[in-house]
C-alpha cells in the first residue's frame, strides 16, 4: 500500500516542499529501503523510527518497504523526516486511516521512546505550508510555537508519535496554538548593561548614538582598556525595538539556523552577534553543503560586533564588502543557490598598533614602523570606505576612573534615537527603507540636499582628506542622521562638519 505525507526541506532560510512516499507489501526480503538523496542523519532515521514504533505499541512493516523523499534531486539533511516517515509507515500498513492527511504538513525528530525532539526551521515550514495551501501543520513544541506566528494556518503541537497517531486517527482532540501577542511596553531586563556605567568617552558615546539612530557602521580605535568592548556590549540596549515584520525576519533566520532566541517576550530585542576573530569565511557569511546562514545573517536587523578587527583573517573581512553595501549575500553551492538577508549594523574595534599604545601619553609604543604598517594594512581601504563613522577612544585618565558620577543612561539615549528613527520612518514611508544608512543615490539626492556654501565645504574636505565617492555619500547620510537627532528639517553647517570629522581617520590612522 502506498502512503504520501507532506513535509519540507530547508534551503537557506526558506523551506521547500518534500513528499515522503512509503510503499509496503513489496515482494522480496523484508527490509527498508530509503532513497531520495538522504544524508547520514536521514539514513539513521530507520533505527529511530522502528524503535519509536515499537515503544509506542505500534507494528513495524513485515514486508519489503521503500521510502522515497521527493524530489529526488534535492539533497535531504537532518532528522526532521522521522515523524512523517513513521506516520507514512502507519498509513501504508493500515494502522492509521486519515482522509484529510493531505491537509497537513508534518515534520519532527523522534527519540527512541517515540517522543518528539526540537527541530529547526519551524517558521519557514509554516510559511511554506500556507503558500502551498495546507490547512494545518504538525510540529514539535518549540518549532510549533515559532510557526504559530504565521497567520492563516492551524498549528498543532505534537509531543509524541502516539499523540500524532491518535490525533490524525480521530481518537484525540487537539486545539491549534494561538498566535503569541506582542508584549506592549516591555521593561528592559534589570541586568542589561547600561551606558550609565561607561565613564568618560563622550565623543565615542556621541558617535554610537549617531550610528544607532541612522543604522550606520562604526569603528572605534583606541588602546586596551579604553572601554571599546564595554561600549559595544551596550549598543543593543539602545536600539529601537523591531517591528513585527522585522522580528519575523529575525526569527526566520535564527529558526533556520537552529538558534531560536528564547528567554523573554516576543519582539523585545534585536540580535547581537560577536564572533571570535578566528572565524572562517563560511562561518561569517554562511555556506555549507546545503547553504545556511552565517554570522552576518544571524545579525540581520541587529548588530555585528567584530572586536580586534585586524586579527580577523583578511579573506573573512573582504567578504564583508558586498553584504555591507547590498544588505544581502548570495551563496552558490552544488546543492543550490540561496540569497540570505544581512542588513546589519557593523560595529568594529581595534588598537592603533599591535601593542595598542601608539599615541598613548602614559605608555611607550614598542612597535616598529613596519609592524605598525603591516597591522594597519590588514584592513583594506575599500572595507574602511564602507564604515560610516570612525572614532578614537582615548585612554581614560585616573580622574575619570575615580569619578563615581555615571554617564547618561541608555534610556535617555534610546529616547532620542527612537525620535530620530520616527523621522526616518515618516521620510521613507511607502518604501522598504527604515534607516538613513540604506538610502540609495536617488534618495540621497532628494533627502540630503545641501546649499552651495555647504557643498564647497564638503568639496574642500574631500580634497584635503582624499576621500572616495563612496565616502561622499556616507558623509551626507551621517549628516542627515545628525540633523534628525537635532530635529532639523535641513542639513546645516554643524551637522555636516560633525559628519566630516568622523571620516578624518580614513587617512590619518590607516595610511
Amino acid at each position: 500500500m502506498l502512503a504520501t505525507i507532506g513535509s519540507a526541506a530547508l534551503l537557506g532560510i526558506d523551506a521547500v516542499p518534500v513528499q515522503v512516499e512509503v510503499n509496503t507489501g513489496e515482494s522480496g526480503v523484508p527490509n527498508l529501503i530509503l532513497v531520495g538523496l538522504p544524508d547520514a542523519a536521514v539514513k539513521e532515521s530507520e533505527d529511530r523510527v522502528f524503535s519509536a514504533l515499537s515503544n509506542s505499541g505500534l507494528k513495524m512493516p513485515r514486508t519489503r518497504t521503500t521510502i522515497n523523499l521527493a524530489p529526488g534531486d534535492l539533497r535531504k539533511e537532518g532528522s526532521i523526516y522521522d515523524l512523517p516517515i513513521a506516520l507514512g509507515i502507519l498509513v501504508a500498513t493500515g494502522q492509521l486511516a486519515c482522509e484529510k492527511l493531505s491537509h497537513y504538513l508534518i515534520a519532527g525528530e523522534l527519540s527512541l521512546s517515540g517522543a518528539t525532539r526540537p527541530i529547526k526551521g519551524g517558521l519557514a515550514m509554516a510559511v511554506l505550508a500556507r503558500e502551498c495551501g495546507r490547512k494545518a501543520i504538525l510540529l514539535p513544541p518549540l518549532a510549533a510555537q515559532e510557526a504559530a506566528l504565521v497567520e492563516g494556518l492551524e498549528v498543532y503541537e505534537i509531543t509524541s508519535l502516539d499523540q500524532a497517531h491518535r490525533f490524525l486517527g480521530g481518537q484525540l482532540n487537539l486545539f491549534p496554538l494561538t498566535p503569541p501577542r506582542r508584549a506592549a511596553n516591555v521593561a528592559r531586563p534589570d541586568h542589561e548593561p547600561d551606558f550609565s556605567e561607561i565613564k568618560g568617552q563622550h565623543a565615542v558615546r556621541r558617535a554610537v548614538e549617531i550610528a544607532v539612530a541612522g543604522g550606520h557602521n562604526l569603528i572605534m580605535i583606541g588602546p586596551p582598556g579604553s572601554g571599546k568592548s564595554m561600549i559595544a556590549r551596550r549598543i543593543p540596549g539602545i536600539m529601537p525595538q523591531p517591528t513585527l515584520e522585522e522580528y519575523l525576519e529575525i526569527l526566520r533566520i535564527h529558526s533556520a539556523a537552529g538558534q531560536t532566541m528564547q528567554g523573554g517576550p516576543y519582539f523585545l530585542q534585536r540580535p547581537a552577534r560577536a564572533p571570535h576573530h578566528t572565524i572562517s569565511d563560511v562561518g561569517l557569511i554562511g555556506g555549507g553543503t546545503i547553504p545556511g546562514p552565517g554570522e552576518i545573517s544571524l545579525a540581520h536587523q541587529g548588530v555585528l560586533f567584530l572586536d580586534e578587527l585586524p586579527e580577523f583573517q583578511r579573506s573573512a573581512l573582504e567578504v564583508l564588502r558586498q553584504p555591507l553595501e547590498d544588505g544581502h549575500v548570495t551563496i552558490s553551492r552544488s546543492a543550490g543557490k540561496v540569497t540570505l538577508p544581512c542588513n546589519f549594523m557593523l560595529v568594529a574595534a581595534m588598537n592603533p598598533c599591535p601593542c595598542g599604545y601608539l599615541g598613548d601619553p602614559k605608555h611607550e609604543c614598542r612597535c616598529s614602523p613596519s609592524q605598525i604598517q603591516r597591522y594597519r594594512a590588514r584592513i583594506s581601504g575599500p572595507l574602511l570606505d564602507r564604515i560610516d563613522l570612525h572614532v578614537e577612544a582615548p585612554a581614560l585618565s585616573f580622574t575619570e576612573l575615580r569619578n563615581d558620577k555615571g554617564g547618561e543612561s541608555s534610556a535617555a539615549m534610546r529616547e532620542r534615537i527612537d525620535t530620530a528613527r520616527q523621522h526616518q520612518l515618516i521620510r521613507f514611508r511607502g518604501t522598504s527603507l527604515t534607516s538613513n544608512a540604506r538610502m540609495q543615490p536617488s534618495q540621497i539626492k532628494r533627502f540630503c540636499v545641501i546649499d552651495a556654501k555647504l557643498g564647497d565645504l564638503l568639496q574642500q574636505a574631500m580634497e584635503q582628506l582624499s576621500l572616495s565617492a563612496r565616502a561622499y555619500d556616507r558623509i551626507l547620510k551621517v549628516a542627515r542622521t545628525i540633523a534628525d537627532l537635532a530635529e532639523s528639517e535641513a542639513i546645516q553647517s554643524p551637522h555636516l562638519l560633525e559628519a566630516i570629522q568622523y571620516r578624518s581617520l580614513d587617512r590619518n590612522v590607516f595610511y
